[in-house]
């Protein structure tokens, strides 16, 4: 086959658009022009910063092409671009060294900064005498103050970024490390090869794990107090071929949960769970997967309940958040104290209110489904995909039709919704190819505004910030009390609603990009399969 080499296709290019092209052989990024930009931009457009003067930006890409990306870099920097034409293989080798050196640059320079003092961790480690030459050596490096520095610099980097969790990922060369951010993963630089042992060491060390155990997973917890906030973080240690991987979920226990008005729901959705919650007795259940915001719904539930009155009781595993004026109980099922036998003892303290983490078994399942026949307001969560697949769940587990059809008030079904950044916003046409693979008419978006991402340093670059619950919310009528008697199927349950005024969670998704409030991409990923 005859190929154009990479030079040749680079020279033919820059001819054609009357560019100038450069060779990256033998160029050494400034790490001050690499921070002009995040790092996902750089990647994701293969672009390279040269040279800044005065108000102008000179950047080579490989693909010259690229009109979003000359916008996008406009935008982000808020300077004039001059596009050069470059070797795709020297923008590649460029971004590798690049981002080597900006993983220098955090590794010497910022852990420089007097950082040792910003972080107060809670907690101290433990050792082993099994292999203890090694293991002091690992204590040592582990408690070098560039060291500290370093790993507090992560922590309060992630903390001013909102990460719900720092993932720290060995590869064979470096160390990765990401932030989870309103659930999607952001490359920060890597961090060299050789302080892998001495960071995860320290982590370890902090957490109260052991760190001469390799072999197994582990997990631990420690307490920071960081810009102002104390703040809990869950750790867990996954062995791979490279080493620990780390990833640290961040934990505000101080944070404040707002009361149902303060979710942003759709108006049917809060008409329904208001007047669930007013109920005196009852099943309510929250239902998604993991990560889709079950916890705060739940506690705002709470807040909006939480009366001086009123005994309101939890049990969890584990208690993330803590409540004021709730009694919360944290499942040990180590020393036998089960969601089933925590609910049992919770059931002779007198409450008014019961919150279950989780629904995992038929014995719990019974246990809640009669408190809540038996005068109590039972709030729970369990995994399902829909509001109507809640129910046949429970049906399955094993509860009496007619049980379930006397105690279930309502069943909801949410996910998480990206948010577009307000400030880079931008209007869009509406992607009709997206609408038909997925089945969906785009004369329901007649005369609305279609917004879609962007990108500016507030949010990063990324073109979203923050996200928005999207809820499926499926109350128990007559009709519906009639359905469950009868162990009608899951398609048959969601029918019956929809025909009363449920709006599933595509439909309200996509009342949310109407609003502008996300974008069409978005809403079809968050809702694909449900």
């Amino acid at each position: 086959k005859n190929i154009i080499p990479n030079t040749e296709m680079a020279l033919a290019l820059s001819e054609y658009l009357n560019m100038h092209p450069i060779s990256l052989a033998h160029f050494t990024p400034d790490a001050h022009l690499v921070e002009l930009l995040p790092r996902d931009v750089l990647n994701q457009h293969q672009v390279v910063p040269i040279a800044k003067t005065g108000k102008m930006l000179t950047v080579a890409l490989s693909d010259p092409f690229d009109i979003v990306a000359i916008d996008k870099i406009h935008i982000l920097t808020g300077l004039d671009i001059s596009p050069l034409v470059a070797t795709e293989k020297d923008v590649k080798d460029v971004l590798a060294k690049s981002f080597a050196v900006e993983a220098n640059t955090l590794d010497m320079k910022d852990i420089m900064k007097d950082s040792e003092n910003d972080v107060e961790v809670g907690t101290q480690g433990q050792s082993d005498d099994s292999d203890k030459q090694s293991l002091e050596e690992m204590m040592d490096t582990a408690q070098d103050a560039p060291v500290i520095r370093l790993v507090n610099m992560i922590l309060i980097e992630a903390i001013k970024m909102k990460t719900a969790d720092i993932c720290i990922e060995p590869q064979e060369d470096s160390v990765r490390l990401r932030y989870k951010i309103d659930g999607s993963c952001v490359e920060r630089p890597s961090i060299q090869k050789s302080l892998q042992s001495a960071i995860i060491s320290r982590i370890k060390i902090m957490s109260d794990i052991d760190i001469g155990e390799q072999r197994i997973p582990q997990d631990g917890r420690f307490r920071i107090q960081a810009l102002g906030k104390k703040l809990d973080m869950r750790v867990s240690v996954l062995p791979t071929i490279f080493g620990g991987r780390v990833v640290m979920r961040i934990l505000d226990k101080g944070a404040l949960f707002p009361n149902l008005s303060g979710l942003n729901l759709e108006e049917h959705a809060y008409k329904a769970m208001s007047y669930a919650i007013s109920q005196p007795h009852g099943i309510i259940l929250v239902t998604g997967p993991t990560g889709s915001g079950k916890t705060t719904t739940l506690y705002s539930c709470l807040q909006e309940m939480n009366k001086p009155d009123v005994n309101i009781v939890t049990c969890e595993d584990p208690v993330e958040y803590q409540l004021p004026r709730v009694n919360q109980v944290r499942i040990h099922t180590e020393v036998g104290l089960t969601f089933s036998s925590a609910l049992r003892a919770i059931l002779r303290q007198d409450p008014d209110i019961i919150l279950i983490g989780e629904i995992r078994d038929s014995e719990t399942c019974e246990i809640a489904v009669k408190a809540a026949l038996t005068g109590h307001l039972v709030l729970s969560t369990l995994h399902a995909n829909e509001a109507a697949g809640a129910i046949t769940r429970l049906l399955d587990m094993g509860v009496e039709p007619f049980l379930m059809a006397s105690s279930l008030i309502l069943s909801q079904a949410q996910r998480l919704c990206r948010r577009l950044c307000p400030a880079c916003k931008k209007e869009t046409p509406l992607n009709l190819k997206l609408l038909e693979e997925h089945g969906i008419d785009p004369a329901i978006f007649k005369d609305a505004k279609i917004f879609g991402p962007q990108g500016c340093p507030k949010c990063h670059g990324i073109g979203y910030k923050g996200r928005a619950a999207i809820m499926e919310v499926l109350p128990v009528d007559e009709e519906i009390r009639l359905l469950i008697l009868r162990q009608a199927i899951t398609d048959e349950l969601r029918r019956k609603a929809e025909e009363k005024g449920m709006l599933t969670l595509r439909g309200a998704a996509l009342l949310k990009v109407k609003e502008g409030e996300t974008s069409v991409d978005a809403a079809v990923k968050i809702t694909t399969g449900d």
